[in-house]
């Protein structure tokens, strides 16, 4: 945890300054099933590299080998190839961002989640990626405001140290047509885990990980259903129904990066009007 006297944003400069050629740790569990450890560079087609945003770093060296599909994907995936929702064409929407955080647990790789509070107005009581709107202190929401605001918030709402944060790619802006967010997902490694919980009760109920191997297990897969007609991938991992935006992410990293096993598309989950 960083110390107590230090912002959001000195915290988010220390990870910055020091995301660039720290080697990660070996993978003890790959969702292709391999269980080889090693950098990135070793895949074939692997990109390995470093680009500056600003003063914040995106570097793919020394990531674990399992994470070699994402680091493909990255530089692949179009923008409807995740989502049929994308930003206005006229720059209408408030700019955001979320933590796509893989790290290593004691059952291989895993991912980090919250959900939110029950009290909250918009998306209570839903589990989701820590992120939310950039701040003016971010910076240009076209260069390093995003990076910035992922590390923030997920430091403001899980208690994370940023400073054990590499990031390494960005996915396309994506759009939330119901809250009129144009939200950009940065993904991370989490190669010095740090401990987590909740900050604030009155934004987070609680703070979880949840394996690749729960995510992609068949059992826990099912479209979500909603009273409007909306359909969509759903989780149940965790004690929690994961849908909406944060599983629509979740299930495209796992189909792109080839993690996906063939689930029963006609298990249905209906989701409550209030969702």
């Amino acid at each position: 945890m960083t110390r107590a006297s230090e912002t959001a944003s000195e915290a988010v400069s220390r990870a910055a300054d020091g995301a660039t050629g720290v080697p990660g740790g070996a993978a003890s569990g790959v969702p292709g099933g391999d269980g080889r450890g090693g950098s990135a560079a070793g895949a074939a087609g692997g990109v390995v590299g470093t680009a500056r945003h600003g003063s914040v770093v995106i570097s793919t060296e020394g990531l674990p080998a399992w994470l070699d599909p994402v680091v493909r994907l990255v530089e692949t995936v179009q923008p409807r190839q995740l989502s049929r929702f994308l930003p206005p064409q006229d720059g209408a929407g408030r700019q955001s961002a979320v933590l796509v955080l893989f790290g290593e647990g004691e059952r291989g790789p895993e991912l980090l989640l919250m959900e939110r509070a029950g009290s909250l107005r918009s998306h209570a009581g839903q589990p989701s990626f820590p992120g939310g709107a950039l701040d003016p202190e971010d910076g240009d929401p076209q260069g390093e405001g995003p990076l910035r605001a992922a590390l923030r918030e997920a430091q403001e709402e899980t208690g994370l140290d940023p400073a054990g944060v590499q990031l390494f790619g960005v996915l396309p802006r994506l759009y939330i047509p119901v809250s009129g967010f144009v939200v950009t997902p940065v993904l991370g490694w989490w190669r010095e885990p740090s401990p987590v919980g909740v900050v604030d009760p009155a934004e987070t109920a609680r703070v979880f990980t949840v394996a690749v191997a729960d995510l992609t297990h068949p059992d826990n897969r099912a479209t979500a259903v909603h009273p409007r007609g909306h359909r969509g991938p759903a989780f149940l991992v965790e004690s929690a129904l994961v849908w909406g935006f944060t599983a629509g992410i979740i299930d495209r990293l796992l189909h792109y990066a080839g993690w996906e096993v063939p689930w029963d598309r006609d298990k249905q989950v209906p989701l409550d009007w209030r969702a």
